[in-house]
């Protein structure tokens, strides 16, 4: 096996590079120790070098087959994968839970019902489904309609018990950014609310929705207004019954939308579920939160899309909340009730290290948003090869398209790749599997990080810091490299 070289480079360019006397072979074909060679470059970190990225990398790659590690760089506390993650908690979800586990989610009366009259409460029963929709409420207030259902004198309640409450995936994130919404045991829209703003004669005109493909209901929990002022553009304040934003005028234009969090997540799916009630000619009180399991008749059930096609989405699109309750879920399963990401990522970590002997896993979620979440490159190869033996990932992660020196996809390249990106602000991370024009079989993890750097950024600014930008675009450049180098070397 490779000898790993334990070291920081930082790399700013050629004046600044510092060379340990310590460096791998050029071209292994098999593992080989590194020679020493004084201050020469080995030929990785010839290519290292001649990326001009500063911070760390570190990376591992090995032989699907056989399960060989081919080639290795970097230290063993390895560094944030970002939504490289997601392929871990892919496969500790379909671990736990199964590719055929649907979410449910239901409606359950919980006294008597009297020609039609409901004489008792009414509750929506979230079942940590990260996918359900303003689509899926609309259809389930129907079925409550054709169920018999005309009244509801009792209460109207909305139970989110079955995941914990996290008030943002990262709270190191901006206040206002849609990726970093709040969790809890009921979701909708992926916890984001529709803002949509429009200049008029008098002002601007403001609206928050629920929309979906077929509604676009309005929703009293959240609530902008928009103030004369440059900045912030934006601000929160949360108060018991509604997320209160304003937006500063100087930065709205002519017109624009964009989603934000939802921070009340139960009150959300409670007041866009009462509109689409009342469109059916049932009226429901006031949205009443319990984290009191319910008891009574399931009058309606929503089933989600089984959970391998749920993951493919996640693996897609790299959603957070996503990966955040389908590993909150699986946590569960294992019989743990964590009370924050960090208790549930902790679980996937020994979960990690029972099923695949790692050791170096540190996440602090399960959607790699969180930085201070470290990850082994060689332990998610580890992860990555098992997987391919058992058939339960490669399926399911999005083509990586290999590019010319333009940026455009070059058609018909003799190498595949199917992996899983990851990027915040200074880092990036690549992880997956590239099939060789042989035909070879490597699974690989790859990741960049300037930590110091990113330590430096205000939390208002970590949306779009300067730099940060052509930092991740030399980061696609040098993992894009590393492939073609692992095809030529280790094609056959």
């Amino acid at each position: 096996m490779v000898d790993r070289i334990s070291r920081r480079l930082f790399l700013g360019g050629l004046g600044s590079l510092v060379i340990p006397v310590a460096g791998l072979a050029e071209a292994p074909a098999r593992s080989l120790r590194p020679q020493l060679r004084g201050t020469e470059l080995s030929g990785v970190e010839r290519v290292i070098q001649a990326a001009g990225l500063k911070g760390e990398v570190v990376f591992a790659v090995a032989d699907v087959k056989t399960g060989t590690q081919l080639e290795a760089f970097g230290g063993k506390e390895g560094l944030p994968p970002a939504s490289v993650a997601k392929a871990l908690t892919a496969l500790y979800a379909l671990d736990v839970l199964g590719p055929d586990y649907r979410f449910e989610t239901q409606l359950v009366a919980d006294g008597p019902i009297v020609n039609g009259i409901l004489k008792g409460d009414l509750i929506l029963v979230g079942g940590g489904d990260p996918l359900l929709d303003t689509d899926a409420l609309a259809t389930m207030a129907a079925n409550l309609r054709e169920a018999g259902i005309t009244e509801v004198q009792g209460s109207f309640k909305v139970y989110d018990g079955a995941l914990p409450y996290v008030f943002s995936i990262d709270p190191g994130q901006p206040d206002h950014v849609g990726y970093s919404p709040s969790i809890s045991g009921i979701s909708l829209n992926f916890n984001r609310v529709h803002f949509e703003w429009k200049r008029g004669t008098g002002g601007y005109d403001v609206t928050m929705d629920a929309r979906s493909a077929r509604y676009t209901p309005a929703v009293d929990m959240a609530a902008m207004r928009v103030e004369n002022r440059s900045l912030p553009i934006y601000t929160y304040q949360s108060s018991a019954r509604q997320d209160r934003w304003t937006v500063a005028k100087g930065a709205l234009g002519n017109g624009g939308a964009r989603w934000l969090p939802v921070r009340k997540p139960a009150l959300y799916a409670g007041d866009v579920f009462r509109t689409l009630a009342r469109a059916n000619g049932i009226v429901l009180g006031r949205v009443q939160v319990t984290s009191q399991a319910p008891k009574g008749e399931v009058l309606v059930v929503h089933l989600s899309d089984p959970l391998e096609s749920i993951l493919k989405g996640m693996l897609k699109y790299s959603t957070n909340l996503t990966a955040e309750m389908v590993g909150l879920a699986a946590t569960k399963a294992r019989g743990v009730e964590p009370q924050t990401l960090a208790d549930s990522a902790a679980e996937m970590n020994r979960w990690a290290a029972e099923t695949y002997g790692t050791s170096n896993i540190r996440m602090v979620d399960h959607s790699g948003l969180g930085d201070a979440s470290r990850m082994d490159p060689a332990d998610l190869v580890t992860a990555l090869v098992a997987a391919r033996e058992s058939k339960a990932l490669r399926h399911l992660l999005k083509p990586f398209t290999l590019k010319d020196s333009n940026g455009r996809a070059i058609k018909g390249h003799p190498i595949t790749v199917d992996a899983k990106t990851g990027t915040l602000n200074f880092v990036s991370g690549l992880g997956g599997y590239v099939t060789t024009a042989a035909g070879a079989e490597l699974a690989f993890a790859i990741f960049t990080a300037d930590v110091p750097h990113r330590a430096t950024i205000s939390r208002e600014n970590r949306e779009r810091p300067d730099g940060a930008r052509s930092w991740n675009r030399r980061s696609r450049k040098l993992q894009q490299t590393l492939i073609e180098r692992w095809g030529a070397l280790y094609g056959s």
